[in-house]
Formats: structure tokens, sequence, C-alpha cells
């Protein structure tokens, strides 16, 4: 995986993504309950996340952070309220416009260029179109070379690399990520964050769970704190990290046991 530099990932998704063609998103969670256990519950009254920019959602373990992405997605429905995007449930075809990377990527069975030609093909790309559009998002992955490998045979890097450049190729205008960059190297995690920060420029909302502050430093424009459950802060990222409203907060950015 080749080193590259923020104007090559920005020419690369100037060839994949059709921006100028949509309004920003925007995502509504209202009296949203959902109990996963015994011990952990999510409960957001109301939370709002619209325009463009990228949020980081941070938390201390078990506080839900995983969960509340998985509804905003519609991967799990709620016990009671509504998560609406674009004001449509996003159970429906709200989740359209959506896409999700997780921590371990979800690949095909198939090589590199097959993985990203059903991403293609889902996105309703004219066929004129396809191998110029593949072309970019090998080139977005840094997988040159590799088109006709076993997706599954990648290193882990180039496997959450290829799994992102997928789920660009489908056009979304808010894309989830899960910690997507846990397990990696330093150079694939760089890879990723000048993807996302790209991205968001070009107009993609980008939600995202992370466990590391450097990296939501890094990236973040607005912070999401999770804590039992709930969405205890939503702040500018600059004011996040300057002055936590909580108590909690504070003892997570201190790394201090947060109760």
């Amino acid at each position: 995986m080749r080193d590259v530099g923020y104007e090559i990932l920005g020419q690369c998704l100037s060839r994949v993504l059709p921006f100028g063609e949509f309004e920003p998103p925007a995502l509504t969670m209202q009296d949203v309950r959902f109990r996963a256990s015994k011990s952990v519950e999510l409960n957001v009254s109301a939370l709002n996340i619209s325009g463009r920019g990228i949020s980081i959602i941070l938390g201390p373990n078990g506080a839900g952070k995983s969960l509340l992405v998985r509804l905003m997605h519609g991967l799990v429905a709620p016990d009671n309220g509504t998560v609406a995007f674009d004001n449509q449930p996003v159970m429906g075809k709200g989740r359209d416009k959506q896409a999700m990377v997780f921590q371990k990527p979800i690949l095909l069975r198939r090589s590199v260029a097959a993985n990203l030609r059903y991403a293609i093909k889902f996105a309703k790309v004219e066929k004129s179109e396809r191998e110029e559009r593949l072309k970019a998002l090998i080139e977005l992955a840094g997988l040159e070379g590799k088109e006709k490998q076993p997706a599954r045979s990648l290193s882990g890097g180039e496997e959450q690399c290829l799994a992102l450049a997928c789920a660009l190729a489908r056009h979304p205008k808010m894309l989830f990520l899960d910690e997507p960059t846990s397990s990696l190297d330093p150079n694939a995690t760089q890879r990723i964050e000048m993807i996302l920060h790209q991205a968001a420029v070009m107009g993609v909302r980008i939600v995202m769970v992370s466990h590391d502050l450097a990296q939501a430093e890094r990236l973040a424009d607005e912070v999401l704190f999770v804590h039992r459950g709930q969405v205890t802060e939503k702040q500018a990222a600059q004011d996040f990290f300057q002055a936590p409203i909580s108590a909690q907060a504070h003892a997570f950015l201190s790394g201090r046991l947060v109760l």
C-alpha cells in the first residue's frame, strides 16, 4: 500500500462521488430506547446530526457507542421511539443513503475487483462508467496490482481500506464507522483518516466510533460523549477537549475511571 497525499486521494474521490447533487443530510433520534441486555440499555431522548463534518463518538467501554451507530444505521430497531434520516424511517428507504464500515471488515469471498464491482452496481452507476469508477476506487484503497487477489487474503489494513472504498462506492450521504482502525498499523490508519477527511470535505457526513483520543482530536468537528447508554454531551470538538461539561467526560479525557 503506497504512501499518498491528500491531493491524490481527493482526485480519486472526485471520480467516485457525485457531490453537489444533494443537500447535506440530517439524522434525528427521538425518544429512542433499546435494551440489549439486563446491563446495557440505550436511552436517547433527542439527538440531531446534520450538515457536513465528522462526528466522533467517545465514551468508556460498554457505554453503548456501537449500539448507538447500529441504531442510527437501522441495523437494529429501537424498542421505542423513532430514528429518521432525511425525514424517512432509517429502517426503510432512509438507509439507502447510508453506508457503514465495521471494526472487522465485511467482504465477499471474491476478488478485490469483484467486491468493488458489486458496490458500484449497487450504486446504479452507468455501465459505461463502471470500469473507470473501479480504477479510481482501487487507487483510493491503495490496492493497485491486487485487483485479482482474493479480498480475504489481504492484510488487515488493506482489507479495511477495501471495505471503506466499497462503502464510498455506494455514494452515501452519511457514513458510519465503528472503530475502523482499532487493530491497524500506523500506515493503514493514516490512509483511512486521510480518506475520511477528504470524504468529509467533499460532502459525506462521517459518524465514527473511536477509542483513540488522539485520533478524535485529529479528525473530529463534533464529539458525542456516551455514558451509561445516554448521549450526555454533544459539543464542537474544540470545546469538548478544552472544557468538557460533565465530570464523567472530564475523567474520561484524563484517563481516570468513569463512574
